[in-house]
């Protein structure tokens, strides 16, 4: 019965529309009232899960990157990208995925990516003569990228959820090929849909103009090395390197390429404030939800089913891909992480599946879900720049979401994808 309560009323507010931190907390407060267990322990909880200092990273990551959309640092990276691919077939749907490939290393989010990339590439796509949907679908399923690269928002959420025993650089890591590969694929897939439409190249610039658009993205492409290089060497810790990308972020703005104005600077602090707010009082609500969990054995309860269906870990595998797939269209990506963490990893573990493969597994299958409906914020995003419906975008979407189901079958059964860079640098 107690569970009937914590997933029943958990499901019957998301149902009406009752923002998800509410639900998680709700939930949790009436499994607990009928546990006979004092409410006290779901502000522990809540308490518990948000006084974590790796949370500090994500709120500081997300501010370098607004300070570097508004300062200028985005503008000059798609710059850059043009010249490098705009010749192929589609040019301005494969400059959107490698644009949206470097500032992943440096947004680390997927909605941020979405916003940035495509209010800079969405209008210029459709000025050129791009379907509206095409330049949508592009920019969605490529902002999708930033959840694989360093420094990825969610997989600090994902190691926090897992109790701080999977090391955040190991994580960065191991997004590395994958993303890249999701990035290759997504660009395969951009110019067979831009072939079949007959859509036009862009000329190439030469190699001398390249050069200098390079030369002129450097200073906000080397942040990609800093934050990489830095957590994975062991110089500063993740939360650390997210302090050093905002007054980096702020140096290049304001004494490089001088574009960053006062009314800029505060708008993105403000946000960067907003977005910490939500995500904390989602963290903490969530901690208090994972705990009810445990305690009533839910992960347990799990892998005694799985085990009825199947003890061979690539049927596991597949069924765990299924549920995250479908978890993914109607709930957002960091709560879901971390409620199902601490659910399914145990299960995974279970079946001799590496953490940290684990993890890019599950971001990969939940950032998909991001672009799917009902609850497809980077889909919303995009469709928005773009000025279509969700619908309109969904009609032609498929041969993307075919190249991102590809990929997750790759990254799920050849675990090499994602061990293989972290055991490089052990």
């Amino acid at each position: 019965m107690e569970l009937w309560i914590l997933f029943g009323s958990f499901t019957l507010l998301m149902l009406i529309g009752t923002p998800i931190a509410f639900c998680l907390g709700v939930a949790s407060f009436a499994t607990v009232i009928y546990l006979g267990l004092p409410p006290l322990v779901v502000f522990q909880r809540l308490n518990s899960g948000m006084s974590v200092f790796s949370l500090l990273a994500i709120p500081f990551f997300i501010y370098a990157g607004d300070l570097m959309v508004r300062g200028g640092i985005a503008s000059r990276i798609v710059a850059f990208a043009g010249s490098l691919v705009g010749h192929l077939r589609g040019g301005l749907g494969q400059v959107n995925i490698v644009t949206a490939t470097l500032f992943g290393g440096i947004s680390g989010s997927a909605v941020a990516e979405a916003a940035a990339v495509g209010g800079l590439m969405i209008p210029q796509m459709k000025a050129r003569g791009y379907g509206a949907d095409y330049a949508v679908n592009v920019t969605s399923m490529a902002a999708l990228i930033a959840l694989l690269l360093p420094p990825s928002h969610n997989m600090i959420i994902y190691s926090i959820s897992a109790g701080g025993q999977i090391s955040i650089a190991d994580l960065f890591t191991a997004g590395i090929i994958p993303g890249l590969l999701f990035a290759a694929a997504l660009m395969l897939t951009a110019y067979v849909v831009a072939r079949q439409r007959g859509y036009p190249t862009e000329p190439f610039p030469g190699f001398m103009i390249v050069a200098h658009l390079l030369a002129v993205a450097v200073p906000g492409l080397l942040l990609i090395a800093i934050i990489f290089g830095g957590v994975r060497s062991g110089i500063f810790t993740a939360t650390e390197s997210s302090c050093i990308a905002v007054l980096y972020a702020l140096l290049i703005t304001v004494f490089v390429y001088r574009q960053m104005t006062w009314e800029g600077f505060v708008h993105a602090t403000m946000g960067a404030v907003r977005t910490t707010a939500m995500v904390l009082l989602i963290i903490g609500m969530a901690a208090a939800f994972s705990w009810l969990m445990a305690f009533l054995k839910v992960p347990a309860a799990l892998v005694a089913s799985m085990n009825a269906v199947s003890e061979n870990p690539y049927v596991i595998l597949l069924l765990l891909n299924v549920l995250m797939l479908l978890l993914g269209t109607f709930m957002d990506m960091g709560p879901t992480i971390i409620i199902i963490t601490p659910i399914f990893l145990p299960v995974a573990q279970a079946y001799g599946i590496d953490p940290v493969h684990f993890g890019v597994i599950m971001i990969l299958n939940l950032g998909i879900g991001l672009n799917t409906p009902p609850v497809g914020a980077v889909q919303f995003v995009a469709c928005a720049i773009g000025k279509i419906s969700v619908w309109e975008a969904m009609r032609s979407v498929w041969p993307f979401y075919g190249a991102g189901i590809v990929v997750l079958g790759l990254v799920t059964y050849i675990p090499a994808l994602s061990l293989w860079l972290p055991a490089l640098f052990r």
